[in-house]
């Protein structure tokens, strides 16, 4: 496999970074996950709007234009022979001196490297089981806005939801409201609606969330915005979750309880598959 550094196509094993560089050593940067459906990245702008404000946020330089890096992202995948992936593009701030301030950290590092997608069949949608984890997310978080290099809160949930058997857990914030899951935006249906929580409360403005809030507006599937305690999750008469690499995956027990399927679920993830189709 080829990997792009700094704009040079290398050898994945020799795509290597300085022990000294901010990402390895404080989680300086800010990274993106994009899907690659017949060798074109689904939703590149958005992706790449959401990466550059998260640069600019924490005022690391991006060298490289969004059209720019739209044509090497495309020189990648061909030169990977891989048109159904998905893109990790990591942004670093490079090496600077030891310590936590940035200064003279000047030389940023920009990685893009392509990986196989997960089995994601849509006849047969992933389903999967959900546990609440144990840990909670800052509720007013301006980094919750972008995908920071440090993700330490959704690694140990992760590794709740592993030792609980389980694929997923879900993360509530610091006032006891449903915010995300590890990996994912989720969403659940109650009464015809679907419902997910608003952004700014803890969790991630997701790019997949937003293509499936423009479904349910194409589909006429009314749509609310709510904050709400984990308990109101009982009553869903469906829970989905969205994520990059998988589109949309179904929830199929909460913390043991089963959850049910709903029909409103159905029609937006067959639609999910048709939005990609036609990119």
């Amino acid at each position: 496999m080829i990997a792009l550094i700094n704009g040079q196509f290398v050898p994945e094993e020799q795509a290597v970074v300085s022990v000294f560089d901010r990402s390895f050593l404080y989680g300086d940067g800010v990274f993106e996950t994009i899907p690659v459906y017949g060798a074109k990245p689904f939703r590149w702008a958005q992706h790449l709007e959401r990466l550059t404000r998260g640069a600019d946020f924490l005022k690391i330089r991006l060298a490289f234009a969004p059209k720019e890096l739209r044509v090497l992202a495309g020189e990648l995948i061909e030169k990977n022979q891989m048109p159904d992936g998905v893109l990790r593009v990591t942004l670093s701030r490079g090496v600077g001196e030891r310590g936590y301030s940035p200064k003279d950290a000047d030389s940023p590092l920009l990685l893009i490297t392509e990986h196989p997608a997960p089995a994601a069949e849509v006849e047969n949608p992933p389903r999967w089981r959900m546990i609440t984890s144990s840990y909670r997310l800052p509720a007013s978080d301006p980094l919750s806005s972008f995908k920071t290099n440090n993700k330490l809160l959704h690694i140990l949930a992760r590794a709740e939801a592993g030792a609980a058997d389980a694929e997923e857990a879900l993360l509530l914030n610091t006032n006891g409201e449903v915010a995300e899951a590890t990996s994912a935006n989720i969403f659940w249906v109650y009464r015809d609606t679907i419902y997910t929580p608003p952004t700014g409360r803890g969790s991630l403005p997701g790019i997949t969330r937003a293509v499936v809030l423009e479904i349910c507006q194409a589909l006429g599937l009314p749509t609310n915005k709510r904050v709400i305690k984990p308990e109101s999750l009982r009553n869903a008469e469906g829970i989905f979750l969205t994520l990059s690499s998988l589109g949309i995956v179904l929830v199929c027990s909460l913390d043991g309880e089963p959850v049910s399927e709903s029909a409103e679920v159905e029609k937006i993830r067959r639609a999910y598959w048709d939005a990609v189709a036609k990119a």
